[in-house]
This record gives structure tokens, C-alpha cells and sequence, in this order.
């Protein structure tokens, strides 16, 4: 029998309060420091972008009802990507159809000509879906739209010759990000096109011209595209450029998930040598995520917490769906590779209220937040950490030396019953080389975030114990040392 040391017990009552309430009403998932909209169903991030001290955050959203059904773009402001108020809903169906994923700009130098110079609009650029004339059978029914706002994304104003790209005969032709391309004074959108992206050129957001085509043959296509982002990374002073493309299915541990290619952009053309497929999150639930703009050097990403597997059908009842803990986006480099990065937000440390910083015990906690346990192992040990309730309904996770993967286990975190795609283990294999592991957990009510080696492994995953979890254990065996650095406690001031 292996003997495991040391053992430390972490009394982690993550939300006092809230244990009591679940008891009476196990259906409260909400959880403390993730974005939930008020009610309904919510998918995709859009329109990310920040503007005059406020990050806008659009969703694609169902106000009546928690299941998908005809899309809006709900509407949510911060200034610290953390407390949001949720605003009314900013963009409503209209003849063209229901307003799909898209992303927003502020035209600072009014190329459009929609605002003025001392006032530039915010402009969406969206996709709109014509479900009539899907049923009909017509394959143009998915086009690019756009809508302005004059009042710093208040109230929203659709242009009134929608719209600006046309369906050229494509059945998934959707969610289009739009950047500045500064050395070309251009825009530059990259739409997902069924199972590549195209990449389109403007010079008022108005009037597009298609540039050229990525990915027929690059990356994973067990899936749809969807929901791309092109963006630049500062590696070593080098200006590196990256495209995020979501696919489903055919994530890395099935169902939806979000791949990644680096290479380099001409102002017409995206080009990549990578050879293999690399994936930002290798968990079940981190989908359709994008990059704000407005943000300068610093990326900073929101997926949307779920999966396409069984999304419609998580026992929540008023609402549906949390987005990701915002992640800053970096590059690494591995043997002469470049992989993305992405970890929690440093804004994260305004919500801790007490924190321990000492290599623990056998010691016993009672925290009324969620939870970040930060610590270091051995890369030739085994370990894992293990949260578990009264009723003992569990999520492990951890790594094996021998298979040299991390892992999330959630067969047994509770409620698996409303989904037979739910119940799962995801793995992945470690990329970093270094001689100690650093893994930290970020534990809100129903979901963990995985963030191994400074981001270069993430994986997250949402469960639905009947009760919260309440301990945590870590165990590390013999071959190794393990010592957890900080575990804090973070809630809402």
C-alpha cells in the first residue's frame, strides 16, 4: 500500500451562509464572484470592450426562458471586471433575426462617420440569424450587422443598411471580431465560416472586402468554428500574433472547447507553422471565449462557463450560466514553442478578505467565500486534492507522474443525473518542463478553475453537489514535497 504524506486537511466551509440556504433549496447555484445574468439563459461573451473607465460585457441571452431560444444581447458594466451591474438588454430580434455572437469597438477617430470626433460611437458588429429563412431551407440566412451608441453604450441604434457583409452562400457564417489594424489604419474583422475563418478589411466599418482564408487545414475540425479572436502577444519584446477559434464538438475532452494557433498577420493573411493542435482550456467548460478590447498590451479573456453537451439542461431554475473568472492571456515559450498562458486577474486580489500563508498541518477553516488554494509540488509526484461534502459527494483533482497529466474528476461531485454527457474525468498532459508544479484552484460555489504552471494547463469545470463542499484534502506521496503557499478566501466587499 503507498503511504501518502503529508496529509492536510483543509476545513474549507466555502460559503457559511450559503450552506444553510442550499439545504432548503439545492437549486441555489449562483455563485459568489462569477458574472450570472439576474434571470434567464445566457451563452457566448460578445462585445467585450472597454470605454471611458467602464468594461462593457454583452452576452448572448434569453430573457424568457432558461433554455435557448431567440438571442439578445444582454448588457453588463465594471469598472474592475469583477462587480457588475447588469443593465437592459441592448440589443433585441429584429426582421434581419435574432442578433448572434459578435464583438464591439470604440471608433475613436469616427471612420464610420456614425458619431463625431468629440464624440466617437461604440460600435457592435454582430451576426444576425434569420430562423425563418433557416426553416425554409435558405442557406444565406446568417449575416454581419452592426449598431452604434452615441451615449458610452447606453442605448444602442441599428445601422439602418444592414447589413454591411452579406451571406455569400455559406450555412455557418457568424461571429465576427473586429480590431484596429493601426500600421494599415484599417479594420480587420475574422468571422468563423463554418470550418475555417475568413478575414475581412475595412476602412469604416461599413463597407467590408474579403482578405483571405485560415484553417481549412490547420487545427481540429471535429466541430463547427465559431466565435474566433485575432489579437497580438509581446513575447521577449517580440510582437507575436495569436487566433483563437472555438469548435464543437470536439474539444479535447469532448464536447465544446476553444483551440489556439500562434503565427503572424500581414495586415492581410494569418499563417501558422504549429503542427499540432493546442487547446486554451483542456476542461469541459470554458467555450466560445474572447478578448475585450480597448485594453491596450493587456488581453484579458471570458469564456462562457459551459458546454454545448448538456448546457440547456444544468439543474439552475431562474437562470442559466456563469462566464469564466476574466484570465490575462501571455505567452511562453517550451522547447522553442510558443503556447498561451492564461491566469486569474490580479483585480481578484481586491476581493480577498483573509489569507494564510504558511506550509499547513492538520488545520481546520471556516471561510464564507470562495476560495483560491495556491501551492507547489514535486513534478515527480503524485498528488491530488480532493473537496468533499456531508453527504461525501466529491471533486478530485490532481496529477499523475506516471501519465504525467492533470486531471478533474466529477463523477461523484453530486448531481449528474439532468445530463448523460456530464458525468465525466478530464486529463490532460502536462507541457511545462520545470522540476516543480504550481497548481492553484480557484473554488466558487459550483465550479473549479485550474490554473497549473502559471496558466499553461487550465482547465475548468462546473458540478452540482447537493450540499457545498466543505473539506478539502491534499495529499502528496513519497516521491515528493508539497507545499501549499497561500490559500485565501474571496468575497464580495
Amino acid at each position: 500500500m503507498k503511504k501518502m504524506i503529508p496529509c492536510f486537511f483543509l476545513s474549507c466551509c466555502i460559503m457559511k451562509s450559503f450552506s444553510q440556504s442550499v439545504q432548503k433549496n439545492e437549486n441555489d447555484y449562483r455563485p459568489y464572484i462569477h458574472f450570472t445574468p439576474k434571470s434567464g439563459w445566457m451563452n457566448d461573451p460578445n462585445g467585450l470592450v472597454f470605454y471611458k473607465g467602464n468594461y462593457h460585457l454583452f452576452f448572448q441571452h434569453y430573457p424568457y426562458g432558461t433554455q435557448w431560444g431567440p438571442m439578445h444581447w444582454g448588457h453588463a458594466i465594471s469598472n474592475d471586471l469583477l462587480h457588475w451591474k447588469e443593465l437592459p438588454i441592448a440589443l433585441y430580434p429584429d426582421s434581419l433575426g435574432y442578433i448572434f455572437s459578435g464583438s464591439a469597438v470604440c471608433d475613436i477617430a469616427n471612420t464610420s462617420e456614425l458619431g463625431t470626433k468629440n464624440n466617437p460611437p461604440l460600435i457592435a458588429i454582430f451576426t444576425q440569424h434569420n430562423e425563418t429563412e433557416n426553416k425554409k431551407g435558405s442557406i444565406t440566412f446568417q449575416n454581419q450587422s452592426i449598431a452604434f451608441s452615441l451615449d458610452e453604450g447606453q442605448t444602442w441604434h441599428k445601422y439602418k443598411k444592414n447589413p454591411v457583409i452579406k451571406n455569400p452562400g455559406i450555412t455557418d457564417f457568424r461571429d465576427p471580431k473586429v480590431i484596429w489594424y493601426e500600421s494599415e489604419k484599417k479594420w480587420i474583422m475574422v468571422l468563423a465560416v463554418k470550418d475555417h475563418v475568413s478575414i475581412y478589411s475595412s476602412k469604416n466599418l461599413l463597407q467590408w472586402q474579403w482578405e483571405s482564408d485560415f484553417g481549412k487545414n490547420e487545427g481540429s475540425h471535429a466541430g463547427v468554428w465559431e466565435c474566433p479572436d485575432l489579437f497580438t502577444l509581446t513575447h521577449n519584446d517580440k510582437k507575436v500574433w495569436v487566433l483563437t477559434v472555438s469548435i464543437n464538438p470536439g474539444g479535447p475532452n469532448k464536447g465544446s472547447a476553444t483551440q489556439y494557433f500562434v503565427g503572424s498577420f500581414n495586415g492581410k493573411s494569418f499563417t501558422s507553422n504549429q503542427q499540432k493542435t493546442k487547446w486554451i482550456d483542456y476542461g469541459r467548460d470554458n467555450y466560445a471565449g474572447v478578448t475585450f478590447s480597448g485594453t491596450g498590451d493587456r488581453k484579458i479573456f471570458v469564456g462562457w462557463m459551459s458546454n454545448w453537451d448538456y448546457a440547456n439542461f444544468v439543474p439552475t431554475k431562474e437562470w442559466r450560466s456563469a462566464f469564466t473568472i476574466p484570465r490575462n492571456l501571455s505567452l511562453k515559450k517550451i522547447a522553442n514553442e510558443y503556447y498561451l498562458a492564461s491566469n486569474p486577474i490580479e483585480e481578484l486580489d481586491k476581493l480577498i478578505i483573509k489569507k494564510e500563508s504558511t506550509a499547513f498541518t492538520s488545520t481546520a477553516y471556516t471561510l464564507n467565500a470562495a476560495t483560491i488554494l495556491d501551492l507547489y509540488v514535486n513534478s515527480k509526484s503524485n498528488f491530488t486534492i480532493q473537496l468533499e461534502n456531508e453527504l461525501h459527494e466529491k471533486i478530485i483533482t490532481g496529477f499523475t507522474f506516471k501519465q504525467n497529466e492533470f486531471y478533474v474528476d466529477r463523477t461523484k461531485a453530486g448531481n449528474t443525473t439532468f445530463s448523460d454527457n456530464f458525468s465525466s474525468k478530464s486529463v490532460t498532459k502536462r507541457i511545462a518542463e520545470d522540476s516543480l508544479i504550481h497548481y492553484k484552484l480557484l473554488i466558487d460555489k459550483t465550479s473549479v478553475e485550474i490554473f497549473a504552471d502559471d496558466g499553461l494547463n487550465t482547465i475548468t469545470e462546473i458540478f452540482f453537489p447537493h450540499l457545498p463542499f466543505t473539506n478539502c484534502k491534499v495529499e502528496a506521496d513519497m516521491k515528493g514535497e508539497i507545499t501549499i503557499k497561500t490559500l485565501k478566501a474571496c468575497m464580495y466587499n
